[in-house]
């Protein structure tokens, strides 16, 4: 499974990354896929991972911390050049739970919370800078490299 993978991901096209290309992490093997796509991309003109924290307030304990989404691009598309904020995020974190007599339910519905916090500050500071902030999950990654859909 592609999501089971971390570790240190080798910019080749180092003019394209905007952040420093020697400290680059994936977290998932989808992440890694990400990377290589856009490393190697010509419609992306400029790529980072990582590289900016916005702060969110968490409904977990109400303090402030740092949401780091896991890339901006700009890139061509339709003839354009358009600049998006990229969350790489399992398909299942992006629903409320279902399930209230399950053991998790308490821990996902909150991480489910925490995530809707992260992203409605993504979605300001992306109107704020220009972009588009947008989450992907397993299936746009499915039909982007395989071309195939989701059975999901």
């Amino acid at each position: 499974m592609l999501n089971f993978k971390k570790g240190k991901y080798r910019v080749i096209n180092y003019k394209k990354y905007k952040g420093d290309p020697t400290g680059v992490v994936y977290r998932s093997g989808w992440e890694h896929e990400v990377m290589k796509w856009c490393d190697s991309n010509p419609q992306v003109r400029r790529w980072w991972s990582e590289e900016i924290a916005i702060p969110y307030k968490s409904p977990k304990d109400g303090k402030f911390h740092r949401y780091f989404p896991d890339f901006w691009w700009e890139i061509v598309q339709d003839g354009q050049l358009k600049r998006y904020l990229i969350e790489v995020k399992p398909k299942n974190k992006l629903e409320p739970p279902k399930n209230k007599r399950s053991k998790r339910y308490l821990q996902e519905s909150i991480e489910y919370a925490v995530n809707q916090a992260k992203f409605e500050r993504a979605r300001e500071w992306a109107a704020d800078h220009g972009c588009e902030f947008i989450v992907i999950t397993e299936r746009e990654l499915k039909i982007r490299w395989t071309g195939k859909k989701s059975k999901r």
